[in-house]
């Protein structure tokens, strides 16, 4: 059985917690890993659309006469060749990138990326986390308490104002709460730090 030191406040040790091997003991595949990623972040991608020069505001208007000015001929000042003007060939916004993973492997990346921190023991258990009053200073000892220096994902198992916002202050700790948790968020912080409330909402 996988076991865990809990730990308090001030980094003592108050007890074990058992982890299910099914969640932190499974065989870690980074293909499928990155798989999950690649698929979590292509639904934040942002399609680009540029205007041609039919949707351009401006150029009504032809700006000189056909003939006689010894200059080229122009139809409207939104020309692509004009500063201003649209766009020739742009993006048009049609395109989807969207990568697809089904349920069993996303949840099986999640188990993997969760089973990594165990091995690498970057992961933190503590008995409870909950502030009685917004101090950032009060969590950052916290996390010297702890060990966590930095570049760490807290998950907490309830949204407490109190909590959220001392540990949003700073900006090398991301919170979490646990019902949110996925794998792009695990793999990218070096450290992964949770509450027994939020050990057993995980599983």
């Amino acid at each position: 059985m996988l076991k865990v030191d809990i730990l308090n406040k001030e980094g003592k040790k108050v007890g074990t917690v058992d982890l299910d091997p099914n969640i932190f003991g499974v065989e870690v595949k980074n293909s499928v890993v990155h798989r999950a990623v690649v698929a979590q972040l292509s639904k934040k991608e942002v399609t680009s659309k540029s205007k041609d020069r039919a949707e351009v505001r401006g150029g009504g208007i032809k700006p000189w006469k056909q003939k006689g000015t010894g200059r080229a001929r122009v139809g409207s000042i939104r020309s692509p060749l004009w500063k201003g003007g649209g766009k020739t060939f742009g993006p048009v916004a049609t395109k989807n990138d969207v990568k697809r993973i089904n349920k069993k492997e996303k949840r099986k990346a999640l188990h993997m990326a969760l089973s990594d921190k165990y091995n690498s023991k970057k992961l933190v258990v503590l008995d409870e986390l909950k502030m009685e009053a917004i101090k950032t200073k009060e969590f950052v000892k916290i996390l010297r308490n702890i060990k966590v220096e930095k570049n760490a994902l807290v998950m907490l198992n309830e949204n407490d104002e109190k909590t959220m916002k001392s540990i949003r202050n700073v900006s090398s700790v991301k919170p979490l709460l646990s019902n949110l948790l996925n794998v792009y968020d695990v793999v990218k912080y070096d450290t992964l730090v949770v509450d027994k409330k939020s050990l057993a909402m995980i599983k």
